[in-house]
């Protein structure tokens, strides 16, 4: 677990404080946290594939890594954050905790031999100005894979996931939720809308058999704020299941999209725990 912790700080404190910024607006530093992920990738000893496309000027990339699956189906699990921060911010937990997690996990999954393939992305620009648009990274990545007729099993998104509160009133939610949920912000929020209900259920079943960390889970409308906001909403758009993992960002978060996002803020050791405990899960998963 110190390993962990300290392996997930590292990531942070490269991406957030050596890095900085990262977006269109800040070019060279987005590519630099690209190539940061493919060194870190290539050290566990997976070969990076990058989906290149260029948009307003730049030349951007999805970076992909496959854990080949021992099993002959060729269906195949995502797992998915988005490396950019939003303008004006240096991104440690939106989504600096997103690209920690996915990178510890990818290394986690070099120990086992999944019945399931399950594959690892780095996605560009789901910041705005391309959030719901065509050049959001995810977007490509995810009409690519409909094109292809890749037989996804379903998607993950890693977003912002390192910050946790036990304080009373810590916790807000989207409008109503507020009567079902707790006001503590100290738990994990699994979100996915109705169609991939079913696969979120065996998540949160198997995240519990895994870990006593404190778990929310909701399958509802995506009109509702916050719950389209992250990568998973290209898979949805392209007819695949998927779901979103986040300590539900601005409704904890108070230092949401703003320069004060900065690596000293998260927990470290609930997010490591945290971390461990979605390795056990999705695990768990590739070898249903």
């Amino acid at each position: 677990m110190r390993e962990l912790q300290q392996n997930l700080s590292r990531h942070v404190h490269t991406l957030a404080v050596d890095i900085g910024e990262r977006n269109v607006f800040h070019p060279t530093a987005l590519a630099a946290a690209a190539e940061y992920i493919q060194q870190q990738w290539q050290q566990q000893g997976y070969t990076v594939q990058r989906q290149r496309y260029r948009t307003k000027g730049i030349d951007c990339a999805n970076l992909e890594i496959v854990c080949q699956g021992a099993g002959d189906a060729e269906e195949a699990i995502v797992i998915g954050a988005h490396y950019d921060s939003v303008h004006g911010s240096p991104g440690a937990n939106d989504n600096g905790s997103g690209v920690a997690a996915l990178l510890e996990l990818s290394r986690l999954f070099r120990d086992i031999s999944p019945h399931t393939t399950v594959r690892f992305v780095a996605f560009v620009n789901e910041e705005p100005p391309f959030f719901y648009w065509q050049k959001m990274g995810s977007m490509v990545y995810a009409k690519a894979a409909r094109r292809r007729g890749d037989p996804l099993r379903f998607m993950v998104s890693l977003e912002t996931i390192g910050y946790f509160s036990n304080a009373a009133h810590s916790q807000a939610y989207p409008p109503l939720l507020r009567w079902f949920y707790p006001d503590q912000g100290n738990f994990i929020a699994f979100v996915a809308n109705l169609r991939s209900r079913r696969v979120l259920r065996q998540a949160v079943r198997q995240f519990r058999h895994c870990s006593s960390f404190p778990l929310q889970h909701i399958a509802t409308f995506p009109w509702l704020p916050g719950v389209g906001w992250s990568d998973h909403l290209a898979f949805w758009r392209q007819g695949y299941r998927a779901f979103m993992i986040t300590d539900t960002a601005l409704y904890r978060y108070p230092y949401y999209h703003s320069a004060e996002d900065t690596a000293d803020k998260l927990c470290y050791r609930p997010f490591a725990q945290l971390t461990e405990d979605l390795f056990c899960t999705f695990a768990g998963m590739a070898n249903a």
